[in-house]
């Protein structure tokens, strides 16, 4: 019998569908995907989830490829606070931000209560053994049933085939996704026909996070949205075009926004997003 799954709205911020979520929530969802996966009903496809941020947003402007995978993910959780900004600027003052690494977390926890399996693709060889012993020693009892680092190129085919019969084999119904944005939106996205049923998760860089690899902002740091310049001492070779170039962009586009539903009276439902 397939369990009814209420997902959460989407609506539109700068084109992309973004979903009114909470962790709590998210959970609940991936619990009945879950739930319906085991029960034989899952689906033909797996479900994903992506954890949208500024560059995510800027990204899917600049590449139609990566607008349609967003529009095409089952949530698109906020995750960036200039985004949950967005959202209560829209109208919906309570939205919190539901941050990749945490929501990792919060089904970590989930999956060693219920019994799911978990799966981590991404990160290096080492910092996947130190998260692996984290996350088992944090979560009593989760079973993690395989870990796969990917090397920094494309896969080829043969190993491409490789991996999903191993993810296949293992019987995983979560399968996190660590590597960088949008290489993991589109691997999710090319894979779902592949993985059936399965909870795809795109948590981005909470691997080397959660592997204590890369240090986080403070949590107060992170609500005032500032992470991202935290992240920029940390790491500014690496991301300084995103963050000093890309992300930019993101304030004139959605004060546009925000006027030209203020001056026609736009609510959240009478602009869905464009796919």
């Amino acid at each position: 019998m397939t369990l009814q799954i209420f997902e959460p709205p989407k609506g539109d911020v700068l084109s992309v569908a973004v979903s009114r979520t909470s962790y709590s929530e998210l959970a609940e969802v991936c619990r009945g995907w879950i739930a319906n996966r085991r029960n034989g009903t899952g689906g033909a496809k797996a479900r994903y989830v992506c954890f949208l941020s500024v560059h995510g947003i800027i990204t899917a402007r600049d590449d139609r490829d990566v607008g349609v995978i967003l529009n095409s993910a089952d949530v698109v959780a906020p995750d960036g606070m200039p985004v949950v900004w967005a959202l209560r600027s829209f109208g919906f003052a309570r939205q919190e931000r539901v941050y990749g690494p945490t929501a990792m977390l919060r089904l970590c926890e989930d999956a060693a209560r219920h019994g799911h399996r978990v799966f981590l693709y991404g990160g290096t060889q080492d910092s996947l053994e130190i998260l692996v012993a984290r996350l088992t020693a944090r979560f009593s009892g989760l079973p993690i049933v395989g870990a796969y680092s990917p090397p920094f190129r494309p896969l080829t085919e043969e190993e491409d085939e490789w991996v999903v019969r191993r993810i296949l084999q293992s019987a995983a119904d979560i399968v996190f996704v660590g590597i960088s944005t949008p290489k993991q939106e589109r691997w999710m996205f090319s894979h779902r026909d592949r993985l059936p049923g399965m909870v795809l998760a795109g948590v981005g860089a909470a691997f080397d996070f959660h592997a204590g690899k890369v240090r986080q902002a403070a949590p107060w740091f992170q609500k005032l949205g500032l992470e991202w310049l935290f992240r920029l001492w940390a790491e500014p070779r690496r991301l300084w075009h995103r963050y000093l170039i890309v992300t930019p962009r993101f304030l004139p586009l959605w004060a546009l926004q925000w006027f030209d539903r203020r001056i026609h009276g736009l609510t959240w439902k009478e602009a869905p997003a464009k796919h």
